[in-house]
């Protein structure tokens, strides 16, 4: 039973075998149709993907290949049998694990751009389910778009510089559509006209800018730019007015082009703010202007010269300096206006001033005007260079220094008399008698001041009034013949200047002898000793005219009037010199008269006083001797010598009233004849006080007994209390006492009398006093003349 079960079962099992095989050969058979079907769908779609330039492939839920088309094989660079089955990332496009892009791609699709190497790709990946919606596999394209990124980067890049060059520029740009409406609005617009980005994109473009004065014009534009994208400011710089947020009216600068964007017209206007433009300009203006006025009314000639010296430009000054239009100065050279001798003088330098473009420093110039009156004008000037640099010229001013150069002149002449009469009046005051005075004045004039002949001239009182001349220097100043012949009298030969001078006693100026109404040959022998004009000067002693004063200069029109002020003021000092020291000479002679009188009247009352003591006869004298010598060694003045030796001479002039046998008695004197010897400088002094001497002789008569420690007598004076003459006729009384004789004893000889001075050295007698005489004994061996 087991046995038939078993058998029953194991037949059951193989006729279950066999259906299973026939259905699984039946199954096979099926599958292998459904292969070769679709095997010949999918070479179907590989010969119709193959076509298709960009890579395609299909792979599973683990991302292996199960189709792809030649361009991606041609990617992978492997043969299909060794792409098939395997992870794309290890194909193509090659990585460590799947593309993150890719990860999700079994289950939902996409689209992303991808980079491999330096190739660009649009990923597009479409997952394929089945019925039940459960995930078959992926089908993915990948397109090159390296160019299309390319581009991209390139429009990019262009936009970025755009943005860049927009957003950092000072200029306001702004773009406008089709419509007249904002479309673009950089930083720089925003700063300008205070208007953000958002507040003007989509606003009128001319609505919001333009001043309501003008917004009919613009909309007429406008419309024309709509229908021909042209208009009045297309491709120009135009200068308009703009409006602010603020409502500000401010000038632009407005530069418009019209391009093309996506086949609308599109306007883009690059603006700029010129308000300080405009204000520089005004400035520029109102400067220019400012300028224009200065140099128009400037009293100065402002000109400029070309490369080659000609005048470029000439202010209306020139009219009133010269007498020429500018019109009539332009294309000229300087030169043309000056004196001939200076334009020749000059014009060398100002050659070589041009090609060294050296500045011109205030150089000084004489020109001639239109109607032949001279300018004396002060040129300055300073190179300038044209736009590339090179020298263009010269610019400068032409002042008028006529007038300061007369002035200088003037003052020149001035100073030069000043000088004149200052050096005049010294030589007046140092003058010793008439012809040195004359002959020093007229040195000054010629050698200090300057003149080129000065002569001094008296007039004779003769009958035939001539003229004499007595002083002259400068040059041919020893040639006066013409005074030979000439007078002072009104015949014709009385007819020059200096003729004039002395007859009027009025100053005569001749500032052009060539023009002058004259001597003809004082005339011509004036021009060829080169003199060219003439003052004559008259010397007057307050009641009449004794002599002139001429000057001759080698300039025309050499004295003006301050001048001749001054030389009248020196011609009257002169004259008042002249006569002070013709007054002094007769002074002179009556004081030498006076003098003489008095000194024969001194020698006299000496003769009479020794003829009383015949025992000091000569005693005086010899004093006065040794006293002239010991003020000669101390250097004593002649005058204050003079006056020692005439008190010398008379210093014993009181024994007068002494009587004549005490001044003879032979014996000693007695008290009381002694204080009558004591009372001689005091009698001398009285008989001469009231005697107006040049010298102070009574004093000196009265001191010539006191001693320097105020123990001599009358009046027991002390050093500086003593006149120096009376020291010194103190010292020559006693050395000339001891060394003679006396009735009373015999001569005691010159060396105790100098002992004694020695010994009252700076005691009683002065020091100064006794060196000079000691050294005039003992060095100079001193004797008296009576014992010669």
């Amino acid at each position: 039973m087991m046995n038939d079960t078993i058998e029953k079962l194991q037949k059951e099992l193989a006729a279950t075998q066999r259906a299973l095989a026939e259905s699984e050969e039946r199954r096979i058979l099926q599958e292998t149709e459904t292969c070769r079907q679709i095997e010949e769908a999918h070479k179907e779609w590989l010969a119709a993907l193959d076509v298709v330039g960009d890579p395609i492939f299909m792979y599973d839920k683990n991302f292996r290949i199960l189709r792809c088309n030649r361009a991606y094989q041609k990617l992978a660079g492997l043969p299909f049998n060794q792409i098939i089955g395997r992870p794309y990332f290890e194909i193509f496009p090659k990585n460590l694990a799947p593309l993150q892009v890719l990860e999700q791609s079994y289950t939902d699709g996409d689209e992303k751009e991808i980079q491999v190497g330096e190739t660009f790709f649009r990923s597009r990946f479409y997952p394929l389910k089945d019925k039940n919606g459960q995930y078959l596999h992926s089908v993915h394209l990948l397109e090159d778009i390296t160019e299309h990124m390319q581009t991209k980067q390139v429009l990019n890049d262009s936009e970025e510089k755009f943005r860049s060059i927009t957003t950092s520029a000072q200029d306001a740009i702004l773009m406008m559509d089709d419509e007249g409406k904002i479309s673009y609005w950089n930083e720089a617009a925003e700063k300008m006209f205070g208007y953000t980005m958002q507040e003007a994109i989509g606003q009128s473009l001319h609505d919001l800018l333009t001043p309501e004065r003008f917004l009919a014009a613009h909309y007429i534009g406008f419309s024309h730019f709509q229908k021909t994208g042209e208009g009045p400011a297309v491709g120009k710089t135009l200068e308009l007015a703009a409006l602010k947020k603020d409502g500000t009216e401010f000038p632009i600068e407005l530069s418009l082009s019209a391009v093309k964007i996506s086949g609308r017209l599109n306007a883009i206007g690059i603006i700029r703010d010129i308000s300080e433009r405009k204000k520089s300009q005004e400035l520029l203006r109102q400067s220019e202007e400012k300028f224009r006025s200065l140099v128009e009314s400037s009293i100065d000639w402002i000109w400029e010269v070309d490369q080659n010296g000609r005048y470029t430009y000439a202010s209306p000054r020139v009219e009133t300096l010269l007498q020429y239009t500018p019109e009539e100065v332009l294309g000229k050279s300087p030169f043309d206006f000056m004196l001939p001798d200076e334009s020749q003088r000059l014009s060398e330098g100002f050659t070589k001033m041009l090609i060294q473009q050296a500045p011109i420093r205030t150089l000084e110039n004489t020109n001639v005007c239109k109607d032949g009156t001279i300018k004396i004008l002060e040129t300055s000037g300073v190179p300038f260079y044209d736009q590339n640099g090179a020298f263009a010229g010269y610019r400068g001013i032409d002042r008028d220094i006529t007038e300061r150069k007369q002035s200088e002149i003037s003052i020149k002449r001035a100073n030069r008399a000043l000088k004149t009469l200052s050096a005049g009046n010294m030589a007046l005051v140092r003058a010793k008698n008439e012809s040195e005075l004359l002959q020093n004045v007229t040195d000054i004039i010629v050698k200090q001041a300057g003149y080129n002949l000065a002569v001094v001239v008296y007039a004779d009182e003769n009958t035939q009034k001539s003229l004499t001349p007595v002083a002259a220097a400068g040059m041919k100043a020893d040639n006066h013949n013409w005074a030979n012949d000439v007078t002072w009298d009104d015949t014709p030969n009385g007819q020059l200047p200096v003729s004039l001078a002395i007859r009027s006693g009025v100053t005569q100026v001749c500032r052009n002898i060539a023009c002058s109404i004259g001597l003809q040959f004082w005339k011509d022998t004036a021009l060829s000793q080169g003199y060219v004009s003439n003052i004559a000067l008259p010397l007057t002693n307050g009641k009449k005219t004794f002599g002139a004063l001429c000057i001759y200069s080698s300039e025309e029109n050499a004295f003006d009037e301050e001048e001749i002020k001054l030389l009248e003021e020196l011609a009257s000092d002169l004259a008042y010199g002249i006569i002070n020291l013709r007054a002094r000479v007769l002074h002179e002679q009556h004081v030498t008269l006076l003098r003489e009188s008095l000194e024969q009247s001194i020698q006299t009352i000496a003769a009479t006083v020794e003829a009383r003591d015949p025992y000091t006869a000569g005693h005086q004298n010899r004093v006065s001797e040794l006293a002239i010598a010991i003020a000669q060694e101390m250097n004593l003045s002649e005058e204050q010598i003079h006056g020692i030796q005439l008190a010398a001479i008379i210093h014993d002039l009181g024994k007068i009233h002494i009587p004549a046998e005490i001044l003879s008695k032979p014996g000693r004197l007695n008290n009381i004849e002694f204080m009558l010897i004591q009372t001689h400088p005091q009698e001398g002094y009285n008989i001469l006080k009231d005697v107006k001497f040049p010298w102070p002789i009574a004093d000196i008569i009265l001191q010539h007994h006191e001693k320097i420690d105020g123990s001599g007598y009358p009046q027991g004076l002390k050093d500086e209390e003593i006149l120096i003459e009376a020291k010194i006729i103190c010292v020559a009384d006693v050395v000339e006492a001891m060394s003679s004789h006396r009735p009373y004893r015999a001569s005691l000889g010159i060396e105790p009398a100098l002992d004694e001075i020695r010994r009252g050295r700076g005691i009683w007698y002065d020091t100064t006093v006794v060196d000079a005489c000691l050294k005039l004994f003992e060095e100079k061996k001193f004797f008296f003349s009576l014992d010669r």
